[in-house]
């Protein structure tokens, strides 16, 4: 017995239990990457979509404040003096320029007059706002 050696053999039973094994590790890694490269594309498409409709609201901030600038250059023409160009202009102006259904570019004004070698107004606020709040869905009962 002092000159045999012994043998590790292995089973085809142990073999085919870690091929399995190994077969689902890859079939559970590959669904995971699915589901996330899925999250991400949906997360990726609504913030683009959201970009999308800030950048269109301030194209149109901006389009309306060229043309503020124009009738406010028309009240300074027509008014004989500051008093006079503040009560056709007003002293601010607030404008609302929609994202969504719940959030809009709000835009405060500072109407100023021309002398103050400023232009004729200041932006005191550019930002988004909740135009209504958002609805939660509590599925959690609460008992009394």
């Amino acid at each position: 017995m002092a000159g045999r050696k012994t043998e590790f053999r292995v089973n085809v039973g142990t073999s085919s239990i870690l091929m399995i094994f190994v077969i689902l590790c890859l079939v559970s890694f590959a669904t995971l990457s699915i589901v996330s490269s899925n999250a991400d594309w949906r997360l990726s498409r609504k913030v683009a979509e959201r970009t999308s409709a800030y950048y269109g609201a301030c194209n149109d901030a901006y389009s309306a404040l060229a043309q503020l600038d124009a009738s406010l250059q028309e009240i300074y023409l027509d008014a004989g003096d500051e008093a006079s160009y503040f009560e056709a202009a007003g002293q601010s102006r607030e404008l609302l320029f929609p994202l969504s259904d719940m959030q809009a570019l709000q835009v405060n004004l500072e109407i100023l007059h021309p002398s103050q070698g400023e232009g004729f107004y200041r932006i005191t606020c550019w930002q988004v706002i909740l135009t209504q709040e958002p609805e939660y869905n509590n599925s959690f009962n609460v008992l009394p």
